[in-house]
């Protein structure tokens, strides 16, 4: 299945049917009187996240989408019927965006949650809706309401807990692949990863989260270089960042300055978030030019340097076990902010 994460569509409900103008007439019963029935109203336009979905690619061969019409009023005071609705479903990080493609409309961030796009338009009265003791016999009926109708723009930014960033061919596909069961393209030349891959790491029966791969980044990736930074947005969600900086290159510092500097151009907050930076490929190398490479990397960042080899798996659990430390860290403070101060108890 091809990966698609953002897509322009059209969304149209459905207009109201019309109100009926109809009078009662039957044999050997007088003063009939109007029985015209209102119209049916215009079906809704919902969106809604749902689990099992990583891909917008349905949307890229079907983006008109229209509810059904109401059904007009009928005589003997027959209602017309509703118009079908339709429920658009997305991945659970859908982000529903104005024509602008920057004003938010809704994020889609809870399986199950769902948005009105569009509401049906009334039906229309009929004309026994209009009789009274002045106008006993009204000859006029309302018209249904038209339905509404926009385009939008449909942006997947995927729900994962900790996110991988480097260079291309710095062994994120690897490191995925060893720290999960999920199956990334793997090849000896740069860019292979082309979309996000997503996998999940099973630790123990209680301990698992989400890692996402990101496909890599070159200087000048935040003026549209290379692939830009159009999958950074996938990372924007994550609690943790792992930085691979690859320990077989020449200048391992300006690798790691390269990928922050994107980073922090691409968004404050997405710099600003935590980060834990690992040698990979140590296995590749020996331990004297590993311990070189470590220093200058720490000295450099300022940060502790881990060493893991997504090949031989050296390195990699113990990885695994700080980041998912620092995820339930950070899920922790996230539901104390919601909870607010109430949650601490009352103090005088």
């Amino acid at each position: 299945m091809k990966f698609l994460d953002q897509c322009k569509i059209y969304v149209r409900s459905g207009d109201g049917g019309g109100g009926a103008v109809s009078f009662r007439r039957e044999k050997y019963i007088e003063y009939g009187g109007p029985d015209g029935g209102d119209g049916g109203k215009g079906g809704d336009v919902w969106i809604e996240a749902v689990d099992g979905l990583n891909t917008l690619i349905d949307y890229r061969y079907q983006q008109h989408f229209k509810a059904g019409t109401g059904v007009h009023g009928m005589g003997r005071n027959r209602h017309g019927a509703a118009g079908d609705d339709v429920i658009m479903k997305v991945p659970v990080g859908t982000q529903v965006l104005e024509e602008d493609k920057e004003t938010l409309i809704v994020d889609l961030d809870t399986p199950g949650q769902r948005y009105l796009l569009a509401e049906g338009g009334n039906g229309g009265w009929g004309n026994d809706r209009f009789k009274g003791p002045v106008n006993q016999a009204p000859y006029h009926a309302n018209p249904g309401l038209p339905g509404q109708e926009r385009w939008i723009w449909l942006r997947l930014k995927l729900i994962a807990d900790v996110g991988l960033a480097g260079l291309p061919n710095a062994g994120k596909s690897t490191f995925l692949a060893a720290a999960s069961a999920a199956k990334p393209k793997i090849a000896d030349y740069p860019f292979t990863t082309l979309a996000p891959n997503l996998g999940m790491v099973d630790l123990s029966p209680g301990e698992r989260f989400v890692l996402a791969d990101i496909p890599g980044l070159i200087e000048g990736a935040s003026e549209g270089a290379g692939l830009g930074t159009r999958f950074l947005g996938h990372v924007e969600r994550t609690a943790v960042l792992i930085h691979l900086v690859d320990a077989t290159q020449t200048d391992v510092v300006e690798a790691w300055r390269t990928v922050r500097h994107e980073l922090e151009a691409y968004d404050e907050e997405l710099g600003d978030k935590t980060e834990i930076l690992a040698l990979n490929k140590i296995d590749a190398l020996d331990a004297d030019t590993v311990e070189m490479q470590r220093e200058a990397l720490a000295e450099a960042s300022g940060a502790e340097v881990r060493l893991v080899s997504g090949v031989s798996g050296q390195g990699v659990r113990e990885l695994l076990r700080e980041a998912y430390g620092l995820v339930r860290q950070r899920k922790a403070e996230i539901a104390a902010e919601e909870a607010g101060p109430e949650a601490a108890g009352w103090a005088p």
